[in-house]
């Protein structure tokens, strides 16, 4: 295979991901989580850029300050990507953030699933998505979704996916100054472990709650009160195991308008949310024409 490094000028959209429900349904032997989820992407999220190396050294050359960078999603997808593929270039991947850390929205999966399928590219390897969603699922449960970058339905640990079309609507999204472990939460006591399996069909039609909510907020009470004041405008829901909480809106104006009136000391956004991920558009035009993609709208 040749490998000749392409130039990377633009920026590789990670976006975040709301779950929409979360059911735990069982305990595997090996202590992981059976689960039934909804994933949909927002149109809000960090943005990566990647440099490629003859040289073979993977270096993150900015990027969040808390995360040490042997430890971070992006080098440890590119060095999986590396071992995999046998490919003798490297890169240097800069990182911005805007996903908050701890929030459950997905930020250190989907900049290492952008990783993949960005240096898929650059690196002119030529996986295809199945493969490169294998290598993202030793990485973590959710990386493949971000990989494949459809909305979808999603059980087993959050392997097995269903392209879902889903409405689109406009979320405001609240993140007190708190962050979950994710771990702590699945390997509380209380945490609900058998409830009873759904469909797509029963989601679509209003079933389906987010088993993590009680042991977030009973052990964060920040979230707790994040909940309830977006409760306090509509049905809102929490992301995955926190710390982020959303409420769906019917328009930008309707979701800035209840924005200005957030707590300052809670981090907010507002966006879209979007079951086609801004990476799988990207990947797509880049991978038909090797030109400078537009930055992606956040």
């Amino acid at each position: 295979m040749t490998q000749t490094p392409f130039t990377a000028e633009f920026p590789w959209p990670a976006p975040a991901k709301l779950n929409l429900f979360l059911h735990v349904t069982g305990r595997r032997a090996d202590g992981y989580h059976t689960l039934q989820t909804v994933f949909q992407f927002l149109d809000h999220g960090d943005s990566l850029f990647f440099t490629p190396r003859g040289d073979g050294v993977i270096r993150r050359s900015d990027g969040p300050q808390d995360i040490p960078e042997a430890q971070d999603l992006v080098v440890r997808a590119a060095q999986a990507l590396k071992a995999a593929s046998g490919c003798n270039l490297g890169a240097d991947i800069a990182v911005t953030k805007r996903i908050p850390i701890g929030g459950g929205l997905g930020g250190g999966s989907s900049d290492a699933a952008t990783t993949l399928v960005a240096l898929n590219r650059l690196w002119n390897l030529g996986f295809p998505l199945d493969e490169l969603a294998g290598i993202g699922l030793r990485l973590g449960a959710d990386v493949p979704v971000f990989v494949r970058g459809l909305a979808a339905w999603a059980e087993g640990v959050g392997e097995h996916l269903r392209p879902l079309a889903l409405p689109e609507p406009w979320y405001l999204v609240l993140t007190p100054p708190v962050q979950v472990n994710t771990a702590d939460i699945f390997n509380a006591p209380e945490l609900p472990r058998a409830t009873a399996p759904i469909t797509p069909e029963d989601f679509l039609a209003g079933a389906g709650g987010n088993d993590c909510e009680a042991v977030t907020c009973a052990r964060h009470p920040q979230v707790r009160e994040a909940l309830a004041w977006l409760r306090r405008h509509g049905p809102a829901r929490m992301s995955g195991t926190g710390a982020s909480v959303f409420l769906p809106l019917a328009s930008r104006a309707e979701a800035r308008a209840l924005q200005a009136q957030v707590p300052a000391s809670w981090h907010s956004f507002v966006a879209a949310g979007l079951n086609r991920s801004p990476l799988q558009n990207l990947s797509r035009q880049d991978a038909r024409s090797n030109v400078t993609a537009p930055e992606q709208s956040v």
